[in-house]
């Protein structure tokens, strides 16, 4: 018999408060400038056990304006971009490359909290791409270099021949080079941050760039 998922939905509440606590935010105490309120509450966040943090969603465009929307890595944040990679060849590469537009959404469940960030996106040079890769682990660079991202797929049998090979490739050479792969630089024009509050007054700040400095604006939930 196959679940009923309407009576699931209706059965799971958010912010069960076994699980989540919903700490105070003052809007008025928050810093000039975003990156420095991203980082304490990205600390706070890693502090109180949320699962992989630094995950986040990246939605993009194709070239008919039609949306996007997976969940990649955050490889650095400063302040004047957020970085992320993937292959060039893969299908958000390819929708960067046509409109090189994207957003980024943190959701950290365990204190009721979102970050919000959008801006043009530009790729970073091939030498610092590499680089960033060659930081990581040898399975994020065996699957680089299994590379076709994106691509039809015909068999699993298939996918593991050349996983089995591109992890060979990586423990035998640790420099090996990517070709496709990409880092990504988000510059952003705007960054919201929202704290869940249990009667609902959720609390909505948005920072948005003008030349160098940031204006600060509160949202209605």
């Amino acid at each position: 018999m196959e679940p009923d998922l309407h009576a699931l939905l209706r059965s799971l509440r958010v912010w069960d408060p076994e699980v989540t606590s919903l700490p105070p935010f003052d809007p008025a105490s928050a810093p000039a400038a975003p990156l420095p309120l991203f980082t304490t509450w990205f600390a706070q966040a890693v502090a109180a056990g949320q699962p992989e943090p630094h995950t986040m969603s990246l939605a993009t465009a194709d070239e008919q304006g039609r949306p996007d929307v997976r969940i990649v890595m955050l490889h650095g944040a400063d302040t004047e971009a957020w970085t992320f990679a993937t292959h060039a060849t893969s299908r958000k590469g390819r929708q960067l490359a046509s409109r090189p537009y994207a957003a980024l959404s943190f959701y950290w469940h365990l204190q009721g909290r979102q970050v919000r960030v959008r801006g043009p996106v530009t790729t970073a040079a091939p030498a610092e791409s590499l680089a960033d890769l060659h930081a990581r682990s040898t399975g994020a660079l065996a699957a680089a270099l299994t590379g076709r991202q994106s691509e039809p797929l015909t068999s699993l049998d298939d996918l593991a021949e050349a996983s089995e090979a591109a992890w060979a490739e990586a423990r035998r050479d640790p420099g090996a080079p990517s070709p496709t792969w990409t880092l990504y630089r988000l510059r952003p024009d705007e960054i919201e941050f929202f704290q869940g509050d249990e009667r609902r007054r959720h609390v909505r700040l948005r920072y948005v760039r003008g030349g160098e400095e940031w204006a600060r604006q509160l949202l209605w939930p």
